[in-house]
């Protein structure tokens, strides 16, 4: 298990260095200098000058990667181009807004997904298996942006049940908890549908195992052969789908919380970008990647835990 561990966080390492070195080249392969692009074509040449020494723009390409690099590590994600605050802190006062979102979102997917494929592998070819196939295709192919307008246009403009925009009061948790619905309702509607695919087609794949078998012929009531054996091997492929999934609701988010509102890392990013302010956008991608791998990481480290012949193939 140990070496398992220190290979795949070894592994995850290397890719977020990856990512920075890609993020940071594709932000200096932008047509001009950038310093110029960052504060406007209206900058005067001082104050251009001085952007360019604070952020080390005036050093050679190789070794800004390298002071970015040495500054991450320490937390240190440079400053905010108009307040002049740390990145660091800016992107701690929103990430908490996405990571609840993101689990809301997969919370509400879990608790629907993965009772509808498990239901649908117990009686496949039956009526029920065929509307869970349907259901689960039809939310697939919805992109979470039109999910968004649709749910904003039907249930905060039309039906007036459920706030439009923002986060809720700070303080007031029941007013943030309905902030929290339509967006996450929009994020995770299509990963009903990956859920119970995924959790369908183990099952079965479980359920023809001779070891349910001969549970069935000892007399077992279904539901422990279902849930007690079934449901505990078929449910670890669909770990590393829910790991996956946080990680692309981090991404998904940017439509939901710039239709929303809502102050989070994707909206951030969205304002950054518009407004050329570089350091946040190198800052929250980072931080945006890093939670993404960190999940992926955290749920093959649970498969490994519960199947030792992960640990054994490698």
């Amino acid at each position: 298990m140990l070496y398992y561990l220190t290979k795949r966080l070894g592994l995850s390492a290397v890719v977020v260095g990856l990512v920075v070195l890609v993020l940071f080249s594709m932000l200096h392969l932008i047509p001009g200098d950038p310093a110029t692009i960052a504060l406007g074509p209206r900058a005067t040449e001082e104050a251009i000058a001085r952007y360019a020494e604070k952020m080390h723009l005036d050093e050679p390409v190789w070794r800004q990667f390298l002071i970015f690099i040495g500054n991450a590590l320490t937390g240190d994600l440079g400053l905010d181009v108009f307040s002049d605050r740390p990145v660091t802190a800016i992107i701690m006062e929103r990430i908490g807004f996405t990571l609840a979102l993101v689990g809301a979102g997969m919370g509400w997917a879990m608790l629907l997904g993965i009772p509808l494929g498990c239901l649908a592998a117990v009686k496949p070819n039956s009526w029920i298996d065929r509307i869970t196939g349907v259901l689960s295709v039809g939310t697939i192919a919805v992109p979470s942006f039109l999910v968004s307008i649709w749910a904003l246009l039907i249930f905060a403009v039309h039906l007036r049940w459920l706030p439009a925009i923002g986060a809720g009061e700070p303080g007031d948790i029941g007013d943030q908890l309905s902030h929290l619905i339509l967006p996450a309702f929009a994020i995770g509607l299509s990963w009903v549908g990956y859920l119970a695919r995924m959790v369908r087609a183990s099952m079965l794949e479980v359920m023809g195992e001779n070891y349910i078998r001969s549970a069935r012929a000892f007399g077992l009531r279904p539901r422990r052969v279902i849930f007690g054996y079934a449901l505990r091997v078929a449910i670890l492929p669909t770990i590393t789908l829910i790991g996956m999934g946080f990680g692309g609701m981090i991404s998904s988010t940017v439509f939901a919380e710039i239709i929303f509102s809502r102050p989070g890392i994707g909206k951030l990013i969205f304002d950054a970008v518009m407004a050329r302010n570089f350091p946040i956008v190198q800052g929250a991608v980072l931080v945006a990647t890093s939670l993404y791998i960190l999940v992926v990481l955290f749920s093959d480290i649970l498969i490994a835990w519960f199947d030792p012949r992960v640990r054994e193939s490698l």
